[in-house]
């Protein structure tokens, strides 16, 4: 029997382009979902090769509006805009990206019969948590939607708080994936005992916390490296701080890179680290860097810990020193800890592809809509 063939809306209130993690994610998600069309809304500019993961893309023209006293209005205009886009495209199912967010809400204001699966993301949980405002809105989207996709049970048990346990059986659990076939390992594993190379690439914002890892640098007893690639509002400050601690010689600042150029780069250190400190909800660049063949130390968090588990070297998030035993830890026993690390990084993997991820949200977008 043939397979149904699914057309989805969904959409992305940002410049339609891979410029985040979640971007990248819904390009490769329904890039790699068969048997659909998927309409995606977001905005100029566009990248035109990431279009192509999409059957249409369709940029919005109601002018984005941050929360305050603009925003009821903006939210009404943008409700017209998305309802007579849903009349013309008429598809089988929503896919709200990010809870609460205006661009959900819009969905949720005119979807009609049409089922939707809302799908958090990790900012939307973090700013609800936050706000009372934010929070209405997310239990506005989460009450509208059939099924609520989260990629960790941590993030889905935030939800769930967050949503009174109201609905606790429509909350489902499916993680993120990538390429995998695209990740490429170093020739040769590393021998031997010394400073490491370390790489850490992301935001550079107060969540993730970057700063740790340049403190973490001034309290080793190895005198590690360390390169960061990203762009973000504490660059300039992570700059001063490496300045004052005497660090300019071993920490590299790189700006943002696209991700073919990210993955072409990763083999060529020693390992990566993760330093956000308060709520991640998945963490996609930390399976990026174990496909690499990369060793991760992580800041220890519920999400990162049911992700990572015993393949990577945990340390206490936000605490300098912590992560500084972790790295000299790794460094010592450079031959036998980091073969180890690197064999676990890989087989974990493993359990990311993204191809995982698509085919199980196909098959929740059919129970769905059957």
């Amino acid at each position: 029997m043939a397979a149904k063939f699914l057309n989805i809306l969904t959409g992305i209130n940002r410049i339609s382009a891979p410029s985040s993690g979640s971007m990248i994610l819904v390009g490769d998600l329904y890039g790699a979902m068969p048997e659909t069309h998927t309409t995606f809304l977001g905005r100029e500019p566009v990248d035109h090769a990431w279009q192509a993961a999409f059957g249409q893309l369709i940029t919005l023209s109601t002018t984005k509006r941050p929360h305050g006293p603009d925003f009821d209005p903006y939210l009404d205009e943008l409700t017209r805009e998305v309802g007579a886009l849903i009349k013309e495209i008429q598809p089988h199912v929503i896919h709200a990206q990010y809870l609460g967010f205006a661009l959900s809400q819009a969905f949720t204001r005119t979807a009609g019969n049409i089922p939707i699966i809302s799908v958090a993301h990790g900012p939307d949980v973090m700013v609800a948590e936050r706000s009372a405002r934010e929070r209405e809105g997310l239990n506005e989207v989460a009450a509208a939607s059939a099924a609520i996709v989260a990629p960790t049970f941590a993030l889905a048990d935030r939800i769930d708080r967050l949503t009174g346990h109201r609905f606790t059986d429509r909350l489902t659990v499916i993680p993120w994936g990538i390429h995998l076939s695209h990740a490429q390992v170093r020739d040769q594993s590393p021998t031997g005992s010394g400073p490491l190379s370390l790489v850490h690439a992301g935001r550079l914002d107060d969540n993730k916390s970057t700063i740790t890892a340049v403190e973490a640098l001034a309290l080793t007893h190895q005198p590690h490296d360390l390169t960061i690639i990203g762009q973000g509002i504490r660059r300039e400050h992570l700059e001063q701080r490496a300045h004052e601690l005497g660090l300019q010689n071993r920490v590299r600042f790189d700006p943002f890179l696209p991700r073919a150029e990210l993955w072409r780069r990763l083999p060529n250190f020693d390992a990566f680290v993760f330093t956000t400190r308060d709520l991640e909800a998945f963490g996609l660049v930390l399976i990026e860097a174990q496909a690499h063949g990369l060793p991760v130390a992580y800041s220890d968090l519920p999400g990162v810990r049911e992700i990572l588990g015993s393949t990577g070297a945990p340390y206490t998030p936000g605490d300098p020193r912590s992560l500084a035993d972790a790295l000299d830890k790794m460094g010592r026993d450079h031959h036998h800890r980091r073969s180890a690390l690197t064999k676990a990084a890989l087989n974990n993997a493993r359990r990311y592809d993204i191809a995982t991820t698509s085919h199980r949200l196909r098959e929740l977008t059919l129970r769905v809509t059957s």
